[in-house]
């Protein structure tokens, strides 16, 4: 990859050196849609930064039970995975390319070169903590707080502007897994989505009017 290329992917750095750096001890990784990168247990050896595509954070259970915790969008990076890094401990959750998605694994040892050389560096990691904090409070309010049916309407909400479209190819169990229920409770909802004419169900698939988030806001 070239410099200006890499200036694109990640607009928030716009230091030369860090760049270059980037591009010297970096490798590009690229993932099919449904490939699992990390799972709990393992130890990760890089510093995922998304170029293209996007990676859904999980948090499992001891039974397998999956929590959808955040996306990884292109430009940005994982704290929980960099938590795991400065601390040499495995990964606590589960990572997969929700879609094609190309990456740049950056190694940890130059995480830490990277933290004290590079002040664009550092700004970016606490930009991550930040933000990803953040996402985690949010994540953690809709478990506690929220009804199951505010959690779905925000589920899809969330999906649409990931993929950018009203039209949503997914199975009544992989929402359910993600949502931390049943497949009966979501497909129960999703009807009652139906009815109100605010969505139309067909066979793995969720077709969403346009003027959804507004509807759900309302």
């Amino acid at each position: 990859m070239e410099l200006e290329a890499l200036k694109l992917k990640l607009p928030n750095i716009t230091d030369p050196n860090l760049l270059n750096a980037l591009l010297e001890y970096g490798h590009i990784h690229e993932f099919p849609a449904g490939k699992i990168i990390t799972e709990p247990g393992q130890f990760i050896k890089m510093v995922p930064i998304v170029l293209e595509g996007a990676i859904k954070i999980l948090r499992m259970d001891e039974d397998g039970k999956e929590l959808f915790l955040y996306y990884l969008e292109p430009g940005e990076t994982c704290a929980l995975s960099l938590t795991c890094c400065s601390a040499s401990r495995p990964s606590e959750i589960k990572a997969v390319a929700e879609e094609k998605t190309v990456i740049l694994g950056l190694p940890i040892d130059k995480h830490e070169q990277f933290s004290d050389k590079y002040k664009q560096w550092k700004d970016f990691v606490s930009m991550t903590y930040q933000s990803r904090f953040q996402e985690m409070l949010v994540a953690l309010d809709a478990v506690a707080f929220k009804r199951m049916d505010e959690r779905l309407m925000r589920y899809i909400v969330t999906k649409m502007k990931q993929y950018k479209a009203n039209e949503l190819h997914i199975t009544h169990q992989e929402i359910a897994n993600e949502l931390g229920t049943s497949r009966e409770v979501i497909s129960r909802l999703l009807k009652q989505l139906e009815k109100k004419k605010w969505i139309e169900l067909g066979r793995n698939v969720i077709y969403i009017r346009d003027d959804f988030e507004e509807l759900i806001s309302a």
